[in-house]
């Protein structure tokens, strides 16, 4: 039962022909939760590429399901990162700047073994309150 205070954003997640048992996006009251995001590239997890690269895949996907909530990426107040590789915070924190240069969310950042091999997670919490 759908509760009505909360709302999916977006279709149901699927790689490799599986539906996931998890929501693309939640919104609840005034704030939008996003799935942790890897980078993708023709629906597969990108598991070749740059830090750079990768990075730059994962913000454009955020920026895609947050406009399916109706906000983007100034509504961002948190941001949850997770990197394979420490030498990885370099490249990632470049090419985060370019995409949050004023005002950017707080954030926290952790080196961990990712499920999937890729090298960068990131999770986002947007406020579209009044």
């Amino acid at each position: 039962m759908m509760n009505s205070k909360k709302k999916v954003i977006g279709d149901p997640v699927i790689i490799n022909g599986r539906q996931l048992s998890l929501s693309k996006a939640i919104k609840a009251g005034d704030f939008i939760f996003l799935t942790g995001q890897i980078p993708f590239k023709n629906g597969v997890p990108m598991t070749t590429g740059s830090i750079e690269e990768q990075t730059e895949n994962v913000i454009e996907e955020i920026q895609k399901t947050l406009a399916e909530a109706n906000c983007d990426l100034s509504h961002v107040v948190k941001a949850m990162v997770w990197l394979r590789e420490r030498e990885d915070f370099v490249g990632f924190n470049e090419v985060y700047g370019r995409y949050f240069p004023y005002d950017p969310p707080a954030r926290s950042a952790v080196i961990s073994e990712l499920l999937v091999d890729v090298r960068v997670e990131l999770e986002v919490v947007a406020y579209v309150g009044p």
